[in-house]
């Protein structure tokens, strides 16, 4: 209508630059971010256990879930016995002041007990673990003895009942000694063994697909342009997934391409109780993770108020949970450890745990803003908490220098050296 240069003219005049961050971590003002905690709350609220159960034999059972309690099908100890090797009597026997016993013939050892009973004012000879023979509630060490021919001689004081294990003082016939939910160590299968088991019911290994987004990536040992980037990613989380007792399921890279993620995502929610992407969790032109959860409706989470790992995606694809994860290997690693690992937990049958940090002054300094929790790649040294020197997201080698996580609450925080810090080491997410 010839009004168009006005037009123009006009947006031209009201078209301003936004204010300089030069922080690509700040909270944009405006949107509203989901705090970790809630974040956390949220995967507890809404996860279970997704897997079956099965008989497993107790050669195959480490690191295995339980999914029923262990019962004792026999106590521990079994019987009576000596915890070292001397010579037993009955207490009650004893006369005052020190004491010369005669010996009866024979022993008791462990595996091969004596028969008959031990009269009243003999000793037997006995080993460690063996059975107490009947007559006999008390045990004194070989080096508090002088042996003669046939008897022996010790001095006054030994307690009554003095180095045996009562029947079940371990473990009682019937007692629970493992409940469901636990993730079976060696320790554990000792118990089980001692106490009469030889298999347990186990939940089946969770499923974890494992899939890495970007026309840029190429798999280690592939020819690489210089624009390219080996895919480290991929490699961390298949041995994360490995590490927590998990299966992992390799989908390799995927390209930015809508339609080939959709078949891969696909391909996992059929193969897979989990689906752990990298890449493509953000709202630019090619983060096509989001936007897929997004389109299907079963988006719940993407803006986590954290530091590393800012877009992080908590969907659902055909009720398999998607966990989006950033394409910058340090955000991957701490969202898979405060997110996924848990969501892991859960859906395993493991149930929700806290990973147990403790406290360490700081051998750094920092100004931290508010607004957003914090994880700094760290490691013990001399007692203090020493942070890596660089808190870029790109920054690999800093993966492998740590040994553990620096975590920052959401408040503004300016730290010194020697201020208290709260660290997390990388085995106490196991």
């Amino acid at each position: 209508m010839g009004h168009e240069d006005k037009l123009n003219r006009a947006l031209d005049e009201t078209l301003k630059p936004p204010p300089l961050r030069d922080d690509c971590f700040a909270l944009p003002a405006g949107v509203d971010w989901t705090p970790v905690d809630t974040a956390l709350d949220m995967l507890r609220d809404r996860l279970h256990c997704v897997v079956g159960t099965e008989q497993v034999p107790m050669q195959d059972a480490l690191g295995r879930v339980l999914a029923a309690p262990v019962i004792a099908e026999r106590p521990n100890p079994p019987e009576a016995n000596s915890a070292v090797d001397g010579y037993g009597f009955a207490y009650d026997s004893l006369g005052d002041g020190d004491q010369v016993i005669p010996l009866v013939d024979g022993r008791s050892a462990a595996g091969v007990p004596f028969a008959a009973k031990v009269p009243p004012g003999h000793a037997i000879r006995i080993l460690t673990g063996a059975s107490l023979p009947d007559g006999v509630d008390t045990v004194i060490l070989q080096e508090d003895v002088t042996l003669g021919r046939d008897k022996i001689a010790f001095r006054a004081g030994i307690r009554a009942r003095a180095n045996t294990r009562k029947a079940g003082e371990d473990v009682a016939l019937g007692d629970t000694v493992l409940a469901p939910g636990r993730i079976l160590t060696p320790a554990d299968l000792a118990l089980i063994s001692a106490i009469g088991g030889h298999q347990v019911m186990a939940h089946t290994p969770l499923k974890v697909a494992i899939l890495s987004t970007g026309d840029e990536l190429r798999d280690p040992g592939q020819t690489a342009e210089p624009s390219d980037i080996y895919d480290a990613n991929r490699p961390m989380l298949t041995a994360l997934v490995r590490q927590f007792g998990h299966d992992p399921v390799d989908l390799g890279i995927q390209p930015d391409d809508r339609a080939q993620l959709r078949a891969a995502f696909d391909q996992a929610a059929d193969s897979a109780d989990l689906i752990l992407t990298s890449g493509g969790a953000s709202a630019g032109d090619e983060d096509h993770v989001s936007a897929l959860l997004n389109e299907a409706g079963a988006m719940s989470e993407w803006r986590i108020a954290l530091k590393p790992g800012r877009p992080l995606a908590l969907g659902l694809w055909q009720n398999t949970p998607v966990f989006g994860l950033p394409g910058n290997p340090v955000a991957a690693l701490v969202c898979t450890l405060i997110f996924g690992v848990p969501a892991m937990r859960c859906l395993s049958g493991a149930g929700w745990r806290v990973p147990q940090g403790f406290t360490l002054p700081a051998a750094f300094s920092k100004s931290k803003k508010p607004g957003r929790r914090e994880y700094l790649r760290a490691r013990i040294c001399d007692g203090q908490a020493e942070v890596f020197a660089s808190e870029g997201s790109g920054r690999i080698s800093g993966l492998s220098w740590a040994e553990g996580l620096v975590e920052l609450g959401e408040d503004a925080a300016e730290i010194q050296p020697g201020d208290p810090v709260h660290y997390i080491p990388f085995s106490s997410f196991l």
